[in-house]
């Protein structure tokens, strides 16, 4: 006996065949993060994951400079934070920082043609302050980049403002009544993972105004009471946290108990090292450039652009898949003097 097939079931299957194709395909690499049924593991696809790393690869290292010599504080003027380097050292951080910062722009970027030793270009104030937070962050902050560390290029990549900054974000001018008072939530925010979370979880999280909270852990706690605003931020703050580094929450909780200090991955501990490090980074050294960058390269409120966990790792939980370029300069970019 003869089935008819309706017309429409198989114009249907044949529309889905091409949807099909575009599906991912197996296998998937996976790695267990935690006991087996916590649901503790991270999927990466191996493809694009392959295409990721291939953009993210590192500008090959310039020769090693020649050491002794004078000083580069004895050959040029104005050299303010990197004097104890010799004249070829200096030059090669110089030449390296051009690529790593503004291969386009050149070294007019941040110097006067006409007088490379004045401070008329406001990029080369701040190029001083980079460079000291850099070394800084070096030597002050290894709990969190370890001996990998950072280089102008981890943040930069080849353009004079990283890719991933932020300032104080307003949102949509908001109705007034009712339907007003959103306290920042409901944008929908790439920020926050298109959530109805608060769309600025860094103004109050990553320049130290706040504590990082979510809940008490008992009905009348005797001390912080957290309210569920900071609960919503810190889960907004979460959410970037994954997305800046292509992780899930098991890549520092653990499902059994995410409060639990003891019962977390060690990744948690390097996570809380580097939101103290943004906190400092953001504070001491970018928002005190705040007289000298100009209006447009500052937010719609007036403030500097600053740094989140974006702006180092993108995407990757390891700035650059862990590219180990700091060894190749790590005397250059270690003199540099507060």
């Amino acid at each position: 006996m003869k089935i008819a097939i309706p017309a429409a079931i198989g114009v249907a299957t044949l529309l889905a065949i091409p949807m099909m194709l575009q599906w991912e395909r197996p296998p998937m690499d996976s790695t267990q993060q935690g006991f087996r049924g916590t649901g503790m593991v991270q999927v990466n696809n191996p493809r694009t994951m392959a295409v990721k790393v291939a953009a993210a690869a590192v500008p090959e290292a310039s020769d090693q400079a020649e050491t002794g010599g004078p000083k580069a504080s004895e050959v040029y003027q104005n050299v303010k934070v990197l004097g104890d380097l010799n004249e070829a050292q200096f030059t090669r951080l110089m030449l390296s920082i051009t690529e790593w910062v503004a291969p386009e722009e050149g070294c007019n970027y941040c110097h006067n043609p006409e007088n490379l030793a004045e401070d008329s270009v406001y990029t080369k104030v701040v190029a001083r302050k980079m460079l000291q937070m850099t070394a800084n962050i070096n030597s002050q902050w290894k709990d969190h980049v370890a001996e990998t560390g950072v280089t102008c290029y981890t943040c930069h990549r080849g353009k004079p403002v990283p890719t991933n900054v932020w300032s104080i974000n307003p949102g949509p001018k908001q109705a007034g009544g009712m339907a007003g008072g959103r306290n920042g939530q409901n944008l929908a925010g790439k920020e926050v993972g298109l959530s109805s979370l608060p769309g600025d979880p860094f103004a109050d999280l990553l320049t130290k105004t706040k504590a990082i909270r979510v809940a008490a852990q008992s009905a009348l706690p005797a001390g912080h009471v957290a309210p569920i605003q900071d609960a919503e931020k810190t889960y907004g703050l979460m959410m970037h946290f994954s997305q800046a580094m292509g992780v899930n929450c098991t890549f520092c909780h653990n499902t059994r108990n995410f409060s639990d200090w003891t019962q977390s991955p060690p990744t948690r501990v390097k996570a809380w090292h580097g939101i103290e490090m943004v906190n400092n980074v953001n504070q001491n050294y970018i928002q005190s450039l705040a007289d000298v960058f100009p209006d447009n390269r500052k937010g719609p409120l007036g403030d500097v652009l600053k740094t989140n966990c974006a702006t180092c790792h993108q995407g990757a939980n390891k700035p650059l898949y862990g590219a180990q370029m700091l060894k190749d300069y790590i005397v250059e970019l270690s003199a540099a003097k507060e």
